[in-house]
């Protein structure tokens, strides 16, 4: 008797850590682009790579990414980013954690688009710095995705090269897309 409750015990154990773990929004093709805009030029970038989840229950939100995962139209500019800039070889990812701290206005069982605040640390060049950002939560058909726009300035995470002031602006525009599965 003993043996067979401690095996129904287990088993609601796990269910209940089935259904918790379910709670959380994960997605492994999170869009990221970052912008520079210069009066030389404008040089954008795209990774379809990221990895993100978000906790409805508590905001806390993630994403992570590989720095080769950055396409651009120009392979001697993705060249140039990965070896001298950003220096993937050493600094291979970058990612952010961080707090939606609206999240308790969020309605995730019903349709519309949420206007969220995040606070967190992002991470690039192996060097972190806290941000905040603003962005959008849109949830439609029961299933949720999340825009929002962080402006770093490159000198913050230590950053060089000849072009950064020049070709390169010294503040990037970076935007995440995620539509959550």
């Amino acid at each position: 008797m003993l043996n067979k409750s401690i095996q129904i015990l287990f088993l609601f154990l796990c269910s209940t850590t089935l259904v918790e773990a379910q709670t959380v929004l994960q997605t492994k093709s999170a869009n990221i682009q970052f912008f520079s805009s210069t009066s030389v030029e404008d040089i954008e970038a795209v990774n379809n790579q990221g990895i993100s989840k978000l906790d409805p229950k508590t905001g806390q939100v993630q994403f992570q990414l590989l720095i080769k995962g950055f396409s651009f139209e120009n392979e001697l500019m993705q060249k140039h980013f990965n070896e001298e800039y950003l220096e993937s070889n050493k600094f291979p990812k970058s990612e952010y954690k961080g707090l939606i701290t609206n999240i308790k206005s969020i309605n995730f069982a019903k349709d519309g688009a949420y206007p969220t605040s995040t606070e967190g640390n992002i991470t690039i060049h192996g060097i972190s710095q806290k941000v905040k950002a603003n962005g959008t939560i849109t949830v439609a058909k029961k299933k949720a995705s999340l825009k929002a726009v962080f402006k770093i300035k490159l000198k913050d995470f230590g950053i060089t090269g000849d072009e950064i002031g020049k070709s390169i602006s010294n503040e990037l525009e970076i935007k995440v897309n995620c539509k959550y599965d």
